[in-house]
Order: structure tokens, then C-alpha cells, then sequence
């Protein structure tokens, strides 16, 4: 079928209220929009070259520790958290009261992103692995009591205060697993030539309309499109996440979803979803380089003025490349050094503009490396 004759699903009676019941996508696909080859053809360029970047970056995944607190970050926004970077840098004791939720989500959604990409390795995409992820997402947060790792037995809506005057119903949980399976069958179809990213942008939206769990289907569906991009090979690190794309167009984000179920309009969304690939890439490549840059700086002009501490130095700053925000405890524990030295060696850093601290006390002061932090917060 042509991704131009897509027809959504259709609305089916329930009790005082009716659900939607989208199509099956496990087909055959065709794509004859010369517009949307167009916008293709750029973001699997753009998504090639950000593959191509991670694989030469020395010590990438240092870095990539970083994206993925970006993503945690920017998808729980989009849900309505207030966590930022700095925040989900911090360690729990140094979080106040009000903002202690908000930051269990985030951790939890990193943990959840750092296992899924990790199980691939065993297990295929699969509403299992999806199962799992969800679960380690919502345990112990305010999700804790809607079915975590279980699909949902009732139904469930989005925007509204009831299902009498919600934005939308999802289909009635009587069908997930059918739905789910075909997605299953759709993501893994060796015999459908749909282009990758294309793949990807159906599969999120399908998930996204039909929302499987109680809580946390945004953050799920939009890490679905990363574990789709590493499981096929397009890529090799998890360097690419839409969620700071979303968040900047949130409203677009949902216009065009509902556009696609409405008015069966499944290309204005993958367009809007290729150009959030070629843009993410774009701005991933951009970091990269800059990550580069700013690590040849400090490593080539800074810390070789320490003399006889620069290979403790480089430690250091390896451990700060993955977790730009520490303490004098960490210094300790990660060097194998006694307080006086990751003391001294802390004030080599500040002296030499890496490190800041953020506190202001006396004790239990927590430092910083904020122009690193900045490169992701752009």
C-alpha cells in the first residue's frame, strides 16, 4: 500500500464511549511522494555521517553517557517534568523535596535506556524487552501503581480530565496484544523494503496510538526509535535521540500524530518526524565536533601545565567527560587518591577553568564542569 492511501483505523461503540482501532501496518508499503523520498534521502545522510562520528570519536561512550541523560532529560519534559541537566547530574541527597520526583523519573528513564540498549545484544526488539524497560521505568515512581511492565486491562485516554471530554481514546485493551503483535511482526519483516528511518517513524507513531501501558507510553514509543535504529545497524552507539526535537515542537508533535489518525495523513508526520532526524543529526554532529574541540583545549593547552599530575589529571577527566558534576568524594573513590590530593587536584581544575563550583559552602561543596555541561544544553 501506498503510504499516501494509509487509512488509520476507524472508531469502534464501547460502553458511552467510542475507542479507536487503528489498521494493522504489517504491509506491504510503497512510497511514490517524490517530497518525501526528498526529505529521506537528507536524513539518511545526516544520519549516516552521525554514525560515522561516533565510531571515530575516541572514548565515544564517555560521551554518549551524556546523550542519553539528555534524552531522559528532554522526554520526561515533554511529560511534564522539570528536571534539567545540571539536576539530573546530581546525586539523590542533593535534590530537594519538591524536585525529588521529577528526578527519579529522569533516573529511572536513563536506566531504563542504558538496559534496553544493552539487551538487544540478547534479545530482539520485542514486547518483552519493551515489557521490561517500562517496568524499570516506572518502579518506585508516581507511575508505581499503573501496571509497570504490564500492558494495561482498561482503558485508558489522552487529554481530557475523563473519558466524557478526553482528546482522544486509544484502542480498548481488549486489543493490545493483537495490535502489539503485528507491530512486533511489522518492526521485524525482512521482506518489507521500506527505508529504515521510514520504518522507524511508523513504528512510533502506531505504538504512540496505540499506547499499551497506563503510564510512560511517550517516553517508551520515542526510545522504540532509537532501539530500531541500533537493532537494524544504521547505527552503532546510541548518538541519536528526537526527544529535545519533540520538546522544542511539542504542539506540532501531537498535531501531526493526531493528523495521521484523523485525516489519515501518515506523510505530513514522517515528514515532520524525517525532518526531526536530519535536524537531531545535524545538531549531534555539531556537539560532537565541538566535544572535540573543547577536549583538545583542555587536554593539549590545560592540564600539561600540571607537570607530574597529568596522568591523574586525564583521569579525572575521563570521569568528567560521563559525569561533568562531583564532588571531593567522587575524586576519591574514582582516582584511589586521599582527600588532601583530589583536593589539590580539584583546585588545579578550578585554576585552570575546568571546574567551577555551584554550591557556595564551605563543605560538601560540588563542582562542575560547566562549559562541557554547556555543549549538550544548546
Amino acid at each position: 500500500m501506498d503510504i499516501k492511501e494509509f487509512v488509520s483505523g476507524n472508531y469502534k461503540q464501547q460502553y458511552k464511549y467510542k475507542s479507536f482501532s487503528p489498521s494493522f501496518i504489517n504491509i506491504d508499503w510503497e512510497v511514490t511522494d517524490f517530497s518525501l523520498v526528498g526529505i529521506l534521502s537528507l536524513a539518511n545522510n545526516k544520519l549516516g555521517e552521525l554514525n560515522a562520528y561516533s565510531r571515530l570519536i575516541p572514548d565515544v561512550d564517555f560521551f554518549i553517557k551524556m546523550h542519553i541523560r539528555k534524552e531522559a532529560t528532554q522526554s520526561s519534559r515533554i511529560e511534564g517534568t522539570q528536571t534539567n541537566m545540571e539536576d539530573a547530574l546530581k546525586k539523590s541527597e542533593n535534590i530537594s523535596p519538591e524536585k525529588r520526583d521529577d528526578w527519579e523519573e529522569v533516573q529511572n528513564y536513563i536506566s531504563a535506556m542504558n538496559f534496553a540498549v544493552n539487551e538487544l545484544s540478547n534479545i530482539p526488539i520485542s514486547t518483552r524487552l519493551l515489557k521490561q524497560a517500562h517496568n524499570i521505568l516506572l518502579k518506585g515512581t508516581r507511575g508505581k501503581n499503573k501496571q509497570p511492565g504490564e500492558f494495561r486491562k482498561s482503558q485508558n485516554w489522552i487529554g481530557g480530565a475523563s473519558l466524557n471530554d478526553a482528546t482522544f481514546i486509544p484502542p480498548h485493551h481488549s486489543e493490545i496484544n493483537h495490535l502489539m503483535s503485528d507491530l512486533e511482526k511489522f518492526i521485524h519483516n525482512e521482506f518489507n523494503k521500506l527505508p529504515l528511518v521510514l520504518k522507524a517513524g511508523i513504528a512510533h507513531y502506531q505504538f504512540e496510538t496505540i499506547h499499551p501501558f497506563l503510564d510512560g507510553n511517550g517516553r517508551i514509543g520515542r526510545l522504540l526509535i532509537t532501539l530500531l535504529l541500533i537493532d537494524n545497524g544504521m547505527l552503532t552507539k546510541p548518538s541519536l535521540y528526537l526527544s529535545d526535537f519533540f520538546e522544542k515542537h511539542r504542539q506540532l508533535y501531537y498535531d501531526n500524530l493526531s493528523r495521521a489518525r484523523t485525516n489519515n495523513d501518515l506523510t505530513q508526520w514522517l515528514k515532520f518526524f524525517l525532518e526531526g532526524v536530519y535536524q537531531t543529526s545535524n545538531n549531534a554532529i555539531d556537539t560532537f565536533k565541538n566535544i572535540i574541540e573543547l577536549k583538545t583545549n583542555v587536554e593539549l593547552n590545560r592540564i600539561v601545565k600540571l607537570g607530574k599530575k597529568v596522568k591523574t589529571a586525564q583521569n579525572m577527566l575521563n570521569y568528567l567527560y560521563s559525569q561533568p558534576l562531583v564532588d571531593s568524594g567522587d575524586v576519591v573513590n574514582i582516582l584511589g587518591i586521599n582527600n588532601s590530593t583530589a583536593a589539590r587536584l580539584i583546585d588545579d581544575f578550578i585554576n585552570l577553568g575546568i571546574l567551577e563550583e555551584i554550591t557556595g559552602f564551605k563543605r560538601n561543596r560540588i563542582f562542575i564542569f560547566k562549559e562541557y555541561l554547556n555543549l549538550f544544553e544548546k
